[in-house]
């Protein structure tokens, strides 16, 4: 049996062999032996903290959210006013733990797996559902409701998609240039709505 109180450090080491046997051999081949082989451990003992394959697979991810959230929490901690909190949001998406290439892969390979996976779809709604609220929460003291909607919408396709564009790095788009793209965005929707307060 595993000692009394190495059970987060040994699930945190197998949670990581499986971030990188993704990115090394995709979700397919990422296996129980596998994980264990890069953990320097048996296949049991994976078993006995994870259950199976979709176990180990649901804890990843689970971490993958977390430590989004944890980028989320570390920067809002700082944000002294509500743009300040919604730069944060953005910055949060695009951090360095966010962005390296394991990571990126993991989190694409849980992606394609999330509308068939009800256990996936959970914590990608979590993923969703935190950043809706964090930019609603700042563009509610900044605008409208209506409004704080509409751009809190908008905002959030315009994260994920760049995200997405930067880490396939097929193009020309970088990290930094993404999230400029985001925060450019945000500052364009806040000035428009500003200027129409001004006319009305």
């Amino acid at each position: 049996m595993p000692k009394r109180g190495m059970e987060p450090i040994r699930q945190l080491q197998f949670i990581e062999a499986t971030v990188e046997i993704i990115h090394e051999e995709g979700l397919h081949g990422t296996t129980l032996s596998r994980v264990a082989k890069r953990a320097g451990t048996s296949p049991g003992l994976v078993a006995h903290y994870f259950g199976d394959k979709a176990g180990l697979l649901h804890a990843t991810f689970r971490h993958l959210a977390r430590a989004l959230g944890m980028e989320f929490r570390d920067r809002l901690r700082v944000a002294a006013d509500p743009r300040s909190r919604l730069l944060a949001v953005i910055d949060a998406n695009f951090a360095e733990s966010q962005s390296s290439p394991a990571v990126v892969s993991a989190w694409l390979a849980f992606w394609g797996q999330v509308n068939h996976r009800p256990e996936l779809a959970r914590v990608q709604r979590v993923v969703t559902n935190r950043l809706e609220s964090n930019l609603l929460y700042s563009l509610r003291q900044l605008v409208p409701e209506e409004d704080a909607v509409e751009i809190a919408s908008g905002l959030g396709v315009m994260i994920d998609g760049l995200w997405l564009r930067a880490m396939m790095r097929t193009g020309r788009l970088n990290v930094a240039e993404a999230r400029a793209m985001a925060r450019d965005y945000l500052e364009t929707q806040l000035r428009a709505r500003e200027l129409e307060i001004m006319d009305a």
